[in-house]
Order: C-alpha cells, then structure tokens, then sequence
C-alpha cells in the first residue's frame, strides 16, 4: 500500500521463519473491515507509506512449506495469525506469497482454504461469545451486518438466544442476518431503532448489545438499548480522527458493563479460531456462508474498493493468491 486507497505489486524478498515459526504459501486471503477502515480509506501520514508488504491483510491461510516449529510440519495446511505488537501493530501481512507467523491455527486437508480462512473473523465473535456468557437467557441487538455482526448474529442464535435482532443500514446485509438466525431486523436509516427495541423488550432494553458498526457514535448507541446492569460488546476499531463524546453519565446510571473485544491483542488469539475450526468441522456452523465474492490476485486493488464502498452486494470477498 503506497497511498490513499492506492495498492501497487512490488517484488520483495522472502520471509526466512525464526525459532518456533512456520513458512506460509499463502493460498487465500480475505478483507476485514479493519483493513479498510484504518488503513486504505483514511489519508496516514506521509511517512506511513509504504505499509510492509502484504499489508493491510491479515485473515490468512494457506500450507505450510518450512517448519520450525516441531508441532505444526511441512504440509500442514493453517490459518495463521499475523506477527503482531502494541506499539507497531501487524509487521506483516497476507497479501503477498509467502509470510512467516508463530500463531498457527491447523485447519482440515478438506476443502478450500478460501473458506476455512472465514474461520478467522467468526472465531473473533465466537470470543465474544464467551464474554457474554449463558446465551439461553438473553436477548441481543447485533448493532452492523458486516462479517463480525453476522458471525455474532448466527452465533448467539445457535447458542439458544431468547430473541437476536439485527441492525444495520443495507437491506441485504439485513436479509443474510434472517438467513443466519437474526429474529428481528432493522434498517436504521428507516426505523426508530431505540422505539423498535424498546416495544420489542417491554421497555427495558436488550441484554447484550453487539457494536459492530464502526460508527465513532456506536458506543453511545449501544448504552441507548442496553437494559439496566446490561452487557455491550464493543468490536470497533475507531481511529483518533474520529473523536466519540461518551456518554458517560447514562453508562453510570445503567450500570452497563462494557467489554471490547480485540482478536490481535487478545491473552490467547488462536482459542476461539481453533475452536471455530472446530465447530465448522462436525457441522455446526459454515461461515464460509458469508462468502459473496471470490477473486483472484489482479483484483485485489477492485476488491478493496468494493470492500470499502460496500458495493454490489458484498459481504467477504475471498482472494485466491497465485
């Protein structure tokens, strides 16, 4: 990435893995809404550019074809997760051949990677799942269809949720959100969504509130709903361009608990994909469902557009690297 919403194929030299590595031939890659949001949409400072290749990626997979890392052989097919620091974030990413990682999630030798990598995004919501706990005796407002909101949406429905409403602002997006268990949905640029949800709760909100829109109000949006001694899950990732006046006093009062739920930073990244690859392997849930577009590797520059002007129906976009 060079610039504003500019990607451009440089040759660059081949990653060799360190101690407790693997080399990854990258097979299939997809777009996160981080990677469109943070980094190919906004204008970063001059001295950004150019990011490392293979970035902005990181929903990776492939098979590995150098080891150093006894657990995870030659062979083996993976999901990996990116190298990744607070103070530098990602170092490397999946747009390129090959790329060296020390999070190795094994996936199965069936099947495509292309749809074993959405295994990726959904993990982060089966993370989440876990920070709401027992999902049996809750009602949910899933606030953004994109890959996290629909992951969380069929997700807390197959989980036993009392009622999921989805929201978002495309009509498309919203029709998925029924396909994948949503009970109720919701455009916002149509609906009162705070009337809709209060007359749906009797007027005391919603348990768990899942903020994935990626708006800098989200937040704000999410204490609206929640009922008292609620629980929100934040996914957005906003950048300081984007300055958000919380509400402070209405979280107060409500007593709502607020947990953000970050897959790179998080203690353990690999569990929840690890187990997400697992759920998808006996049945229980195929995110490769949200797959609307698959590419190939002179596409990527039209498929971050699409990504980021959410056109032509697109949900994931899987990318074939050859």
């Amino acid at each position: 990435m060079t610039g504003p919403r500019r990607l451009e194929q440089v040759e660059a030299d081949d990653p060799t893995p360190a101690e407790g590595q693997v080399l990854l031939k990258i097979e299939h890659v997809s777009i996160c809404g981080s990677d469109t949001h943070l980094n190919f949409e906004p204008a970063l400072p001059e001295e950004s550019y150019p990011l490392a290749p293979g970035l902005p990626c990181h929903e990776i997979a492939g098979t590995i074809v150098e080891s150093r890392n006894p657990d995870h052989p030659v062979g083996q097919r993976a999901i990996i997760l990116p190298s990744f620091t607070p103070s530098a974030g990602m170092t490397s990413g999946g747009l390129a051949e090959y790329i060296t990682a020390e999070k190795i999630i094994p996936i199965p030798d069936y099947g495509s990677t292309a749809d074993w990598v959405m295994c990726q995004p959904a993990g982060t919501a089966l993370q989440a799942s876990r920070e709401w706990g027992i999902s049996n005796d809750k009602t949910f407002a899933v606030l953004g269809q994109g890959a996290i909101g629909l992951s969380t949406t069929a997700i807390a429905s197959r989980m036993g949720a009392r009622r999921v409403i989805g929201v978002d602002l495309e009509d498309y997006r919203l029709e998925k959100a029924s396909e994948l268990g949503a009970d109720v949905t919701l455009n916002a640029d149509r609906d009162d969504i705070l009337e809709a949800v209060m007359e749906l709760t009797g007027g005391e909100g919603v348990d768990c509130v899942v903020e994935a829109t990626g708006d800098p109000d989200g937040i704000n949006v999410a204490l609206q709903l929640v009922r008292k001694r609620g629980t929100i899950i934040g996914f957005s990732l906003l950048t300081g361009r984007e300055p958000t006046v919380f509400r402070h006093q209405e979280w107060m009062r409500k007593e709502v608990r607020i947990l953000p739920t970050n897959a790179a930073g998080a203690r353990d990244p690999v569990a929840p994909i690890r187990d997400m690859v697992r759920l998808r392997d006996r049945g229980w849930w195929d995110p490769a469902e949200m797959i609307t577009h698959r590419v190939g590797w002179d596409q990527i520059p039209d498929a971050y557009e699409m990504y980021a002007d959410r056109s032509d129906g697109v949900i994931k976009i899987a990318i074939a690297i050859e």
